[in-house]
């Protein structure tokens, strides 16, 4: 939603930690992956001002879901080509397509 158009439609998201701590939140840690360095600058934004906000939009989203404080940590990485890799599409449980 906070991109809009601008969102890099060759993106996804990979959840690397998901933690229940002692004190009943929980510990979640993401990683939006993108083709290009120029897809990466646009999630960031200026600043890291988009990203900020993506992420504090989200952890309202999440606590809200599952009734517990959130702690959500986003990173932005380029993985090249990552969308020609049918070993992507089997880790998120996606059946690669076929030409």
């Amino acid at each position: 939603m906070r991109l809009h158009q601008e969102l890099p439609y060759q993106s996804t998201v990979e959840t690397d930690v998901w933690n229940e701590l002692k004190d009943g939140s929980i510990r979640i840690e993401q990683t939006i992956y993108v083709e290009r360095e120029s897809q990466r600058k646009i999630v960031l934004g200026r600043g890291g001002q988009t990203i900020k906000a993506i992420g504090a939009d989200a952890r309202r989203e999440i606590a809200d879901m599952i009734e517990a404080p959130v702690h959500l940590f986003l990173f932005v990485k380029v993985r090249e080509r990552w969308g020609e890799d049918p070993e992507r599409y089997r880790e998120m449980g996606l059946r690669f397509p076929e030409d």
